[in-house]
């Protein structure tokens, strides 16, 4: 009976029915007294990503290997599907960035702008600018936020 009830329920789909979408999985540099790189963590856990947080006690030696450029760099770095992340970049641009997946080193968001993930504060937000950043360290604009 009990059988039969589930069957009726469920209309006997089994689970094997329904696709999984496997979480972006991404690595994450960042010092431990970083209280702004732990919210970013949690935005890209909230939108779906496993993270992997790497504490160390500087960020600048593992940019400077992953050959993103001083001058577009911030608290954290991380590394996704062969691209590198700068800063507080949102997840919906990493998941466009390793969707398309253009040519190029990665993402940056320089510096740490407010109102960016993990930069909430009070409701003020900063425009800023997402950039694609090119394997010679040339950007363009990926995204703007105003």
């Amino acid at each position: 009976m009990q059988a039969a009830l589930g069957v009726a329920i469920f209309g006997g789909v089994s689970s094997r029915s329904f696709a999984v979408t496997p979480q972006p999985s991404i690595e994450v540099w960042r010092t431990r007294d970083c209280s702004c790189c732990g919210k970013w963590i949690k935005h890209l856990q909230d939108h779906g990503f496993a993270v992997q947080a790497r504490v160390v006690a500087d960020v600048a030696p593992f940019r400077k290997t992953f050959g993103m450029p001083e001058s577009l760099s911030s608290c954290h770095t991380a590394r996704i599907d062969g691209y590198v992340v700068e800063g507080h970049v949102p997840a919906a641009d990493i998941l466009r960035l390793t969707r398309e997946r253009p040519a190029a080193l990665g993402l940056s968001v320089p510096e740490m702008p407010l109102g960016s993930p993990g930069m909430e504060s009070g409701g003020v937000k900063a425009a800023y600018d997402v950039l694609l950043v090119a394997k010679d360290g040339g950007t363009r604009v990926f995204n703007s936020y105003r």
